[in-house]
């Protein structure tokens, strides 16, 4: 493993240390009160106090640091201690037991979904489920919906499984059943899917996916992939650039996973990921409109 290579970004609070490698399939957000105790990288950087926030995805990591602390006085040292924990632990998931999988929750902007996060890649891409009636070549998510009939949709991403219930029942009624089924499937060999998952690039729309981004599109798209995409990731969901109206400079996003009917979601498109594009490319976009996936 070559050293790890230290770029700002344009946060002043966040630094990124990038690997020559994927560290992670999907993406993992963490701060002080997330259980990172199977993940010993993490583990070393929360005590140092002024780390609030660790952000993994793909070959890099970000460090969100308190205020009050120069990065050139800090940078170098976590620079050290990441490629010390890199050097034991390669993958960011290294657990004590290489075929045990390891589950646990999280919640999400959206009541009505919650996240299980397994220890081990589910899928190389993303697979939505929108009702049982299509659940036939993905056994996991078949299975799923044969054990809650509160169950209503069913999202998996690389090494998470997002599921969205109904109103008969409450997380915290059924989280713990839902969190010991899904692991139980997964340590007995059962099998996540029988269909190619969809990659990450693509929308899951067929009159997106089969046609080319232009150059603009392509542009908008980037900005997604690397500031938006890791976080709502983070959170169960996807969001894509479905469509662009040069006439209007409007930029639709495809919903999916945690995202679709999120009541939070229109706030994260205008407060978050409009901004964000007028920022980037204000020549491009003046607004964003959501389609639920």
């Amino acid at each position: 493993m070559r050293p790890i290579i230290i770029e700002p970004t344009e946060n002043p609070k966040v630094m990124k240390f990038v690997a020559d490698y994927n560290l992670i399939p999907g993406s993992l957000e963490l701060d002080r009160d997330s259980d990172f105790t199977e993940i010993p990288l993490a583990r070393e950087l929360f005590k140092y106090p002024f780390v609030e926030r660790i952000f993994i995805t793909a070959n890099f990591i970000a460090v969100a640091k308190q205020d009050g602390v120069d990065w050139e006085n800090v940078a170098e040292p976590l620079q050290h201690i990441i490629e010390d924990e890199l050097q034991a632990n390669p993958r960011i998931y290294q657990q004590k037991n290489s075929e045990e999988y390891i589950v646990y929750a999280e919640m999400t902007p959206n009541p009505m979904v919650m996240k299980f996060v397994s220890s081990k890649a589910l899928l190389d891409g993303f697979i939505e489920v929108k009702s049982p009636l299509e659940a036939d070549d993905v056994p996991l998510a078949q299975a799923i919906f044969g054990e809650f009939d509160f169950a209503r949709e069913v999202f998996i991403s690389d090494n998470f499984v997002a599921v969205t219930k109904n109103v008969s029942v409450e997380w915290h009624e059924v989280m713990v059943k839902v969190r010991d089924f899904v692991a139980n499937y997964l340590q007995n060999g059962g099998k996540v899917s029988n269909t190619a998952a969809q990659k990450h690039e693509s929308p899951a729309v067929a009159t997106v996916a089969k046609r080319e981004y232009t150059e603009t599109e392509q542009k908008i798209s980037d900005i997604l992939d690397e500031y938006v995409a890791p976080a709502v990731a983070g959170d169960g969901g996807k969001i894509s650039l479905m469509e662009y109206d040069a006439e209007t400079k409007t930029a639709k996003m495809l919903l999916q996973g945690a995202c679709s009917g999120c009541p939070s979601s229109t706030a994260t498109l205008k407060g978050g990921i409009e901004n964000l594009l007028k920022q980037f490319v204000p020549e491009l976009v003046e607004k964003v409109e959501a389609v639920n996936g």
